[in-house]
């Protein structure tokens, strides 16, 4: 049942300024809208940007600890509503229900993992170079922060971001991917049920063009958090390294996964479907190249061509699907553009290569899992993001070589190899250009209190999860306490 959203802004649920809206329609069933949303514009962010700035001097006064408890309190209330976020989150953007379940579950694990980091905020003692002197370093929060989200992890990737904000004792304005925004909307009550103070926590709704382009360049936000296209991440790293803002940047993947000749091959195959086209390959740590290995080259792709023919698409919703659509017509068209290149480019499509049709089907955006044999670095469809479920196959004769594939591109998020030669994996482990490397495990599949990030077009360096994102969200303030009672000259008066 479709109803009429809201942004929250100064502690009020409210319209935008324009007073105009957009529809938000489920991928899997144009007949099914789950909403209408405000189109906001710099208006409403000056709004909440203000809003958020009154909130930070009391919020970051909160003890930290008391601060996690907020967290934990979320993090029970999106237990109890697991289900609830979950349906959801499939009716806008698509994915299986199985998978919904385990995007929200790692929201809960985020929210009591802040809850314990909430207590170990903690700094360094450091010894002085001079006599009665004592040295620390605490982690201080750094104001206002924005958080920018992308529509294939709707409720996973917001709290990566906003927990820790918030835990850190930031304030945030928040701007979903406006493919995906009643989950946010649910996630932002969650938290003020859970206890953020009313003015701390600011939805805005709206297009990336003016709502998330105000929120880098308002001068009022000091650090920004954004996962989404490289091309996007450029720009915005652009505009706010010219105020000095602090950026974190979670950008496209082109990820591979190696198979060599002595690997568990059954093992392999389960890992490369499930990383190729588990939600829909619209993940950037999904699996978009395989190295096979020439030795099992030949028998791999055949089985792996008749496991990816009997994937069963449909409405996330229905328990018999396996893979969803792709999140809207565009994606769809820009997802088959490729695989018009890849035969262009004289890659070998094995299986797949069209819109998938027919019944129920018909009223959504799917596409089918798509294969292709013959596949060179230097091909589009090897070197560039599709996000889609398009899977390129690439022949290789050696470990070396193997490496040297996949490590050819310009991104280096997520990678994989399967191998019983423990001497294979370290070497994997030692050369792969990835800021993730799984040794008999697919490329996707992040836990919460992980580092989370890439190298190269990746990211510009910051990791998510784990101790990383606290490290973000705060800056390092150093301490000196003289107690000798009279001046002491570092560098002059000890040497």
């Amino acid at each position: 049942m479709s109803k009429d959203f809201q942004n929250f802004i100064d502690g009020q649920w409210c319209d935008s300024a324009s007073g105009e809206r957009f529809d938000n329609i489920n991928p899997a069933d144009s007949d099914d809208k789950v909403g209408t949303f405000p189109v906001s514009d710099p208006t409403d962010v000056s709004r909440a940007v203000a809003s958020a700035a009154s909130a930070f001097d009391h919020w970051r006064k909160v003890p930290p600890p008391e601060r996690g408890d907020i967290m934990k309190r979320a993090g029970d209330i999106m237990t109890a509503r697991k289900e609830e976020l979950s349906i959801l989150e499939t009716r806008e953007m698509g994915k299986v229900l199985d998978e919904t379940r385990g995007d929200v579950q790692e929201g809960i694990d985020t929210a009591y993992f802040a809850f314990g980091q909430s207590s170990r905020l903690s700094g360094k003692t450091i010894p002085s170079e001079m006599p009665n002197k004592f040295n620390m370093t605490t982690h201080m929060p750094i104001g206002v922060v924005g958080v920018i989200t992308p529509w294939n992890f709707p409720l996973a990737i917001p709290t990566w971001k906003i927990f820790p904000a918030l835990t850190s004792g930031n304030t945030v304005v928040f701007k979903p991917a406006s493919d995906t925004p009643a989950t946010a909307t649910l996630f932002v009550e969650i938290l003020l049920e859970a206890g953020v103070p009313e003015t701390a926590i600011n939805l805005v709704h709206g297009p990336g063009s003016s709502v998330g382009r105000a929120i880098v360049e308002h001068p009022d936000i000091r650090a920004i958090s954004f996962t989404g296209s490289s091309a996007v991440g450029k720009n915005i790293n652009s505009t706010a390294g010219a105020q000095l803002k602090r950026v974190s940047l979670e950008l496209g993947g082109k990820n591979a996964q190696i198979v060599m000749d002595d690997a568990d091959l059954e093992l392999a195959l389960e890992g490369v479907l499930w990383g190729a086209f588990g939600t829909t390959g619209q993940r950037c740590t999904a699996t978009s190249r395989l190295i096979l290995h020439e030795n099992i080259h030949d028998e791999f792709l055949a089985e792996l061509k008749i496991q990816a023919q009997a994937l069963r698409l449909g409405n996330g919703l229905d328990p018999d699907s396996q893979v969803g659509p792709v999140i809207n017509a565009t994606a769809r068209d820009t997802i088959h553009g490729y695989v018009e290149v890849g035969i262009g480019e004289g890659a070998l499509l094995e299986t797949g290569g069209e819109a998938a049709s027919g019944g129920a089907l018909d009223k959504g955006f799917f596409y089918k899992p798509t294969l292709f044999s013959g596949v060179t670095p230097g091909m589009r469809i090897h070197d560039e993001e599709i996000f889609g479920p398009v899977l390129s196959v690439i022949k290789s004769t050696s470990l070396g070589e193997s490496i040297d594939i996949l490590n050819a591109t310009e991104y280096g998020l997520s990678s994989a190899i399967y191998t019983r030669d423990i001497n294979a994996a370290f070497t994997a482990m030692r050369d792969i250009q990835a800021g993730i490397t799984y040794i008999n495990g697919p490329t996707i599949g992040a836990e919460c209190h992980m580092p989370f990030g890439g190298v190269k077009n990746t990211g510009n360096g910051h990791r998510e999860g784990g101790d990383g994102a606290y490290e973000f969200f705060t800056e390092t303030k150093t301490i000196y306490v003289d107690f000798s009672g009279t001046l002491q000259r570092a560098q002059i008066d000890n040497r």
